[in-house]
């Protein structure tokens, strides 16, 4: 299998550096690697084995190993050992530390005692199997791994920006673009590779265009707008590595979260809440506009507060200033202690529930009075904090299961700001993933809004790429 498209320039991190682990882990002491009993032979003979399994992972040999192996057989072994406990952490914690790339990230992270299991595993002759049980097994992460390798096999030398920019191409039109869409769409899997194309803009090209905008995170339309045309020009490289860096991502994730919990994925805006294990279902977020993006963290749901007021925090002074006064007085806004503050209400900026979390952030889940941005297919527009469509429904989901709804619903119907704390906290994820496994069984892509693969991206030796143009901010000032 050829990786062309993983630069050898950008793929081999500093040897030095690799003995310094992700946090959670311990890559193995060189006093516990001494006394790993295994023959030369039988070590080279399991480590080479086990690195060739790396491509499906979205790793490379280069991340471990640059170059050939040290002649002299002192060094040949020590080297071994190392590229042993280095990819088996990896692959238990994520090659990289996600707390040294971003200033806020406290999801809980895997505890993998890579030392004493290498040492084992290498003594029974089975570190094949043992490494690769270290990586999620989840139906996610075989998935991503499936479509990653399935796309690197089929074109990996696709160039990109074969689609010109022009028109809008609707079903039944012609347009000299669209035998190069469906080349594209072949690639990619969407389209049979027997399939003739001419000119025309046919039913069955139209059904793949729609196949390939739901998995996208667009209007599942079939018509070829500006927004599709780019998402075509992405090819199988730029969608491999997409698929790299969400499987890293997975690979951060603590293997058993809590059973009851609610997952945010901030990328592609919508959040899974499950309850004993079961997902119990799906709902569309609002989170954070680039430049006040939504963190990545971990912290409890605490209590549901009806009928909230809102502090306008200092950081929202500027748009506040730009404000007229009757504007400020029809939405409920007075001075208090020298900050805005918002009456309960319809017309309130968290809506008329708020999920009140324990983070360092002020991030929390809310209602919205601005219903109408769940309908867009982009739904990055707050100062941060993640506003929840259906927000009283999901209250009352919450209070049922927590045994506290009748105090939730007597709550809400005094129309003042009320505290109903929960008797169960419920931790909530807020991540980041631009690639993920859909409902539906297939693989969806996120458009990376906050250019945030990056920085995952060319830690495994993966090539930038611009950071998608981020969008004008709207005059909404809500959290």
């Amino acid at each position: 299998m050829r990786f062309p498209f993983l630069l050898a320039s950008a793929a081999a991190l500093a040897l030095a550096a690799c003995s310094n682990g992700p946090a959670g882990s311990n890559n193995g002491s060189a006093s516990a690697q001494s006394a790993i009993q295994v023959s030369d032979k039988d070590l080279e003979k399991q480590v080479m084995a086990a690195l060739q399994d790396a491509p499906k992972h979205g790793l490379t040999r280069d991340l471990f190993l640059k170059g050939d192996l040290p002649a002299d057989q002192a060094q040949r072994r020590s080297t071994l050992l190392r590229i042993a406990a280095d990819y088996a952490s990896a692959l238990a914690t994520g090659r990289v530390d996600p707390g040294k790339i971003r200033d806020v990230y406290t999801i809980p992270r895997p505890k993998v005692d890579v030392a004493s299991g290498l040492a084992q595993a290498l003594h029974d002759n089975r570190y094949r199997d043992w490494v690769n049980s270290l990586a999620p097994q989840t139906d996610e992460y075989r998935a991503l791994s499936k479509a990653f390798v399935a796309l690197v096999q089929r074109s990996p030398d696709l160039p990109d920006g074969a689609i010109p920019a022009g028109r809008t191409i609707k079903r039944g039109a012609s347009d000299p673009r669209i035998p190069a869409i469906a080349t594209n769409l072949k690639e990619l899997g969407y389209l049979p590779p027997e399939l003739a194309a001419s000119t025309r803009y046919t039913p069955a090209i139209a059904q793949a265009v729609a196949r390939f905008q739901a998995d996208s995170g667009q209007k599942a339309d079939g018509v070829l707008g500006r927004s599709t045309i780019a998402a075509l020009n992405s090819s199988p490289r730029d969608r491999a590595r997409t698929l790299a860096v969400a499987m890293e991502r997975l690979r951060w994730l603590d293997r058993s979260p809590p059973a009851t919990r609610i997952d945010v994925n901030t990328a592609a805006t919508f959040l899974n809440y499950f309850r004993d294990g079961q997902h119990i279902g799906q709902r569309q977020v609002v989170a954070g506009e680039p430049g006040k993006e939504t963190p990545q963290l971990q912290a409890p749901i605490f209590q549901l507060v009806a009928n909230p007021t809102w502090t306008v925090p200092h950081s929202i002074d500027d748009e506040m200033a730009g404000k007229s006064g009757g504007w400020l007085a029809a939405n409920g806004f007075t001075r208090k202690d020298g900050q805005w503050v918002q009456a309960s209400g319809p017309k309130n900026s968290l809506g008329i529930v708020k999920f009140d979390m324990r983070d360092d952030e002020a991030i929390y889940l809310h209602d919205t009075p601005a219903k109408a941005l769940f309908g867009q297919d982009e739904r990055h527009r707050s100062h941060g904090c993640v506003r929840v469509e259906d927000a009283i429904g999901f209250a009352h989901m919450l209070a049922q299961a927590d045994g506290i709804d009748s105090k939730f619903t007597a709550a809400m119907a005094t129309g003042k700001e009320t505290f109903v704390k929960l008797k169960h906290e419920i931790p909530v994820r807020l991540m980041y993933h631009t690639a993920f496994l859909g409902d539906d069984g297939r693989v969806h892509f996120a458009q990376d809004v906050y250019g945030w693969d990056n920085d995952v991206a060319t830690a495994l030796g993966y090539p930038s790429v611009p950071r998608s143009q981020a969008r004008a901010t709207s005059a909404d000032i809500g959290p």
